[in-house]
């Protein structure tokens, strides 16, 4: 049952300050930082291994913060690159947060490190309220995941400043309608790009990596309408008692699977 949770505001706006603080640091030691949201499933850390070996093949100084209710078996994986890597268990908390994010990142990556691909918690509603102090979000979803996925997760979708189609390979054998898939996306986040991968074929691998290497030098990224509104604007009066595991008592400013509240985070960059 909902009920109004009246800190909501206060724990957005002081991660939104903190993401704010850890955005400027990043730049000021030449660092973007990358978001990877996704459902669980959608081929995140496995694309993520081939962009980290494809960046160090091209010169490229790059790390990933990869988080996970439990298990280092995302970590494990992505080392595999050769490129430095840490692990985020959360203890079942569903997102990162921009504290856990300055905690993880005091004495690292290493110097000279240019990328930080963050690979958030496979979710696709709790991780999108929350500047991590990116300068670049991006949003995947494979093809088997139904072409209305951007529609029913428009906060996710619609704060993305480039949404990536993963498992492309796979799309006419899982009989995807990748017309539709293109009207769910523009109907969330007119305008923004959306690149077809795949992580088995390499299809699109290195297209995604030019993105993030044009916002290292300057590039402005898209801006997704939603993000030119202010999160105040926008809050529903959602609030949950919850009972999936957090070790916490952690008051979320959004709802859960069967009630997402379509909430712009408010901190994230001008863009």
């Amino acid at each position: 049952m909902c009920r109004v949770v009246d800190v909501r505001q206060a724990v957005l706006a002081r991660n939104d300050g903190l993401a704010a603080g850890l955005r400027r640091e990043l730049d000021g030691r030449g660092i973007t930082a990358v978001n990877l949201l996704s459902s669980p499933g959608s081929g995140k850390t496995a694309l993520l291994e081939l962009l980290l070996a494809r960046a160090a093949g091209r010169g490229v100084p790059a790390a990933a913060l990869t988080a996970d209710l439990a298990t280092e078996n995302d970590a494990r994986r992505l080392a595999r690159s050769g490129a430095p890597v840490k692990q985020v268990l959360t203890g079942g908390l569903c997102h990162l947060e921009a504290a856990q994010m300055r905690g993880h990142l005091e004495g690292w990556p290493p110097e000279g490190t240019r990328v930080l691909f963050v690979e958030n918690v496979g979710n696709l509603v709790c991780p999108a309220a929350y500047d991590l102090g990116e300068t670049l979000r991006v949003v995947l979803m494979s093809v088997t995941e139904g072409e209305d996925k951007p529609v029913k997760y428009p906060t996710a979708f619609g704060l993305a400043n480039l949404v990536v189609l993963s498992k492309a390979d796979l799309g006419e054998a899982a009989g995807f309608d990748g017309d539709a898939f293109a009207e769910s996306v523009e109907r969330v986040n007119p305008g923004v790009e959306v690149l077809h991968t795949s992580a088995r074929t390499g299809q699109g691998v290195d297209a995604l990596l030019d993105r993030v290497l044009a916002v290292c030098e300057g590039a402005r990224p898209h801006r997704p309408p939603l993000a030119g509104r202010h999160l105040s604007e926008h809050r529903h009066e959602h609030g949950h008692e919850h009972s999936h595991g957090h070790p916490r008592d952690h008051e979320h400013p959004h709802a859960h699977p069967g009630g997402e509240s379509a909430l712009p985070g408010a901190g994230l960059p001008a863009r």
